[in-house]
């Protein structure tokens, strides 16, 4: 063995502490690295191999009716592969055990083979028999969240007529993994909402559409643009009522679960460069102050013929074995750890297959990346040692010129005892290195609070959308428009107390190059059931005359207050007008387009038609309310609040928390390595003016006390602005995690500042036991005998 490799193991065997904590930082981020990576390129793998063996559509496109001869003559487009026409048909449910009615939505299938897309996974029971019109299978979101199995019948009203329907199936569908209404509800309500497969020929009959559809999929060549087909499709559809195809980019379920996975990548690169990032800052800290204390070694070295390589390199390896260490530990329990959050993403998403990836690729980068923490937080310190001249490194370093503080200036010290005294000199004499045992503890009180964000950000939107913007109890929806004389009629139902009209209209909103498809809202100017709030609560009323977008969807379209759109009506006569964007409003949820409800009916030409209305009902008489809507053929769906609430916490909470504890421990982790380290190092660089100090006969406490109260007061200092940083990392975080769908705001609760803080207290508390415990064991003798 190498001279210079005994050294390096001998510094590591008595740095091992530091070492440690350096390689536990290193660990988490690397795991974090690992985790996030592996589970993103798993569930591409999962979702495309899911699309390609059930055949997921490429386009879409619905119809008011149109003939089974148009789908044959969709065959004929270039670079259609294949084609489907199919039945769909929203129903309302009478489902067993659940109060308020459910919307389903009935799909057909052929009675004679399988889909040639779209085709279901069957999980129990079986397809249904030809032709029968009592049968359905069920999706399995909706069957366990109303726990239905096959064998179990619910009521249907169909065609107007309330009929028993029989599961004999629960199946999964790669069109539906997310399974949304599509009527104003961004987020899937399971329990209140499912899809249904019945057989195309019982739908026929049922639904009078023999030789007819009014829903078509298609499958493309690969490599062929949807472009030039959507067209094509759009000109023949046309004069059959379509609002226009889509592409499965703008499929809600497959849109919302790229926006998942997206958000998944970006916390994937987000989280580890700042878990990395702290990683690389302590590792300058050790191998610095670890410079500055070899001063004399590193002399020795250059006087036997070493050269500042060979010296350089030593201290990089000393780096390097702490960061490799951490790398190893890191890629094995985040390539556990990314199986496991695989699995549960793959149950949460309900996905029939699972493909775990964790190529070499990704434990490649794994490893450059903790490389290059190790190189970058060296390379001040080796630096600092290669060019330190070897006759000036036999000299001690100088003293420092020492004059009086601010603190002593303002002449507090005469209020202090003389242990407080030295503990105050020692930090104002040695201002950049207290900056930086600061700048550490910080970061590691940034990191925590990066790590339990979200949980408030999605209270703070829970507490928002649901109580201050969704103030009614029940929203209910028509079948189609009808006269504003039905929103009285909603007042004679039981228990209704109030009832606000509105009115919805399917839109494509055009400006330069940008188009939306949405539906356009009309509300009345002072509605107090449904509000248009801002992102920080400011209510805004709808002015008298154009248009007002959210802030997401004006940017979208590359629009400001003042600028015209151009809107294409999807229903009625399908004309084009333009309005004026008179007002944006900043709201987390969904991309819209606000109107005061009688100038959008002017808009449609039309008088006081609208397409639902908002109520606000005496709970008492809920039940007695939900059953008559059960029965009314009008009534296309009921959404009631409560129930939209549970689903977005469903939703968006429990997908940001599956990764979120994960987050949170290696938080913790990083925070006590952090402050371990600074009090470590402390010692360490001190230990001779400890034993001065016990020799001239200061108690074994009161030595303590000096270098924990230092600590003590540089973790004061740095819990303020570690929630400076917290902020500013969680701010990066949330802008990265935003979407076309929903939007994840900075917002941090006082409670987690409060944890945060306590959790690095803590920290220091456990921290400065074991260097309390290495401080009493101090060989007074032996740190005595050091060479000047």
């Amino acid at each position: 063995m190498k001279a210079l490799h005994r050294k390096l193991f001998r510094d590591v065997v008595h740095m091992r502490g530091q070492l440690f904590a350096v390689a536990l930082v290193v660990m988490c981020g690397v795991a974090t690295f690992v985790t996030m990576v592996s589970v993103y390129q798993s569930l591409l793998a999962t979702r495309a191999a899911y699309y390609q063996r059930y055949r997921f559509s490429d386009l879409f496109a619905s119809v008011k009716r149109a003939p089974e001869s148009v789908a044959r003559e969709v065959e004929t487009i270039p670079g259609v592969a294949s084609v489907q026409s199919r039945i769909v048909m929203d129903v309302t449910l009478d489902v067993p055990g659940l109060g308020e009615p459910a919307t389903g939505r009935l799909i057909s299938l052929p009675d004679d083979r399988e889909p040639l897309l779209n085709d279901i996974y069957l999980r129990r029971g079986a397809r249904f028999d030809p032709g029968r019109s009592d049968q359905v299978i069920v999706s399995e979101a909706f069957a366990l969240a109303n726990r239905l199995s096959p064998g179990d019948s619910l009521g249907a009203i169909l065609n107007g007529h309330l009929r028993r329907l029989r599961i004999v199936g629960v199946a999964l569908s790669p069109e539906y993994v997310y399974e949304f209404s599509g009527r104003g509800s961004l987020f899937p309500d399971n329990r209140r909402f499912g899809i249904m497969w019945m057989s195309r020929d019982a739908m026929s009959a049922m639904f009078d559409m023999k030789g007819a559809f009014n829903d078509i999929c298609l499958g493309l060549v690969p490599g062929v643009s949807g472009r030039g087909v959507m067209d094509r499709l759009n000109h023949m559809l046309d004069r059959y009522g379509s609002p226009g195809a889509y592409d499965r980019n703008d499929q809600m379920s497959a849109r919302f679960l790229a926006d998942e996975l997206s958000q998944l990548r970006s916390s994937a690169v987000t989280v580890p460069v700042i878990f990395l990032g702290v990683a690389a800052f302590l590792l300058n800290i050790v191998l610095a102050r670890l410079v500055g204390m070899q001063r004399d070694q590193i002399a020795v070295l250059k006087a036997f013929g070493y050269g500042d390589r060979a010296v350089g390199l030593h201290y990089f390896e000393f780096a390097l074995f702490a960061v490799l260490v951490g790398a190893a530990l890191g890629t094995g329990l985040g390539m556990w750890l990314g199986l496991g959050l695989t699995k549960i993403y793959t149950n949460y998403y309900r996905f029939p297959i699972l493909t775990y990836v964790a190529g070499p690729d990704v434990i490649a980068w794994a490893i450059i990346i903790a490389g290059g923490a190790a190189l970058l937080g060296a390379l001040s310190a080796v630096r600092r040692a290669v060019k330190l001249p070897p006759a000036e490194a036999m000299r001690p370093a100088l003293p420092q010129r020492f004059t009086a503080g601010p603190v002593e200036r303002l002449g507090l010290t005469r209020f202090m005892g003389a242990n407080t005294r030295m503990v105050v000199r020692s930090l104002e004499r040695n201002p950049l290195k207290a900056f930086l045992s600061i700048l550490g503890i910080a970061l590691s009180v940034a990191i925590l609070i990066t790590g339990s964000f979200s949980y408030d950000a999605i209270t703070y939107m829970n507490d928002l959308q649901f109580q201050t913007i969704e103030r009614e109890d029940v929203t209910v929806v028509f079948n189609s428009g009808l006269s504003a004389s039905a929103a009285y009629d909603l007042l004679n139902l039981p228990g209704v107390i109030r009832a606000e009209p509105f009115r919805s209209v399917p839109v494509k909103m055009r400006a330069m190059n940008h188009m939306r498809q949405l539906a356009l809202q009309g509300l009345p100017s002072r509605s107090d059931l449904r509000r248009i709030v801002d992102s920080d609560r400011r209510r805004r009323m709808l002015p008298s005359e154009g248009v007002v977008l959210t802030t997401n969807l004006a940017q979208l379209l590359g629009v400001r207050v003042g600028d015209s759109v151009a809107v294409e009506v999807l229903e009625g006569d399908r004309s084009t007008r333009r309005l004026i964007v008179t007002g944006t409003v900043d709201e987390l949820l969904g991309t819209s387009a606000y109107m005061e409800i009688t100038a959008l009916n002017r808009l449609m030409r039309e008088q006081g038609t609208i397409s639902g209305a908002y109520l606000a009902v005496d709970g008492k008489q809920a039940p007695e309310l939900y059953e008559k809507l059960k029965r009314t053929p009008a009534v296309a769906g009921v959404a009631v609040r409560r129930a939209s609430l549970e689903s977005f916490e469903k939703t968006i909470a429990e997908s940001q928390n599956i990764t979120r504890f994960a987050i949170v421990i290696f938080a913790g982790v990083i925070a006590f390595g952090v402050v371990y380290n600074s009090a470590r190092i402390s010692l360490s660089e001190r230990g001779r003016e400890m034993a001065s100090l016990r020799v001239l006969g200061f108690s074994k406490g009161e030595v303590a006390l000096m270098l924990l109260g230092e600590q003590a007061i540089l973790t004061v200092l740095a819990i303020p602005l570690g929630f400076g940083l917290g902020y500013l990392f969680s701010a990066s975080i949330s802008a990265a995690a935003s979407s076309d769908l929903y939007r994840i705001p900075a917002v941090i609760a006082a409670a987690t500042y409060a944890r945060a803080a306590i959790m690095v207290v803590v920290a220091s508390l456990f921290s400065a036991l074991l260097v309390r415990r290495r401080l009493y064991r101090l060989d007074l003798v032996d740190v005595l005998k050091t060479r000047e």
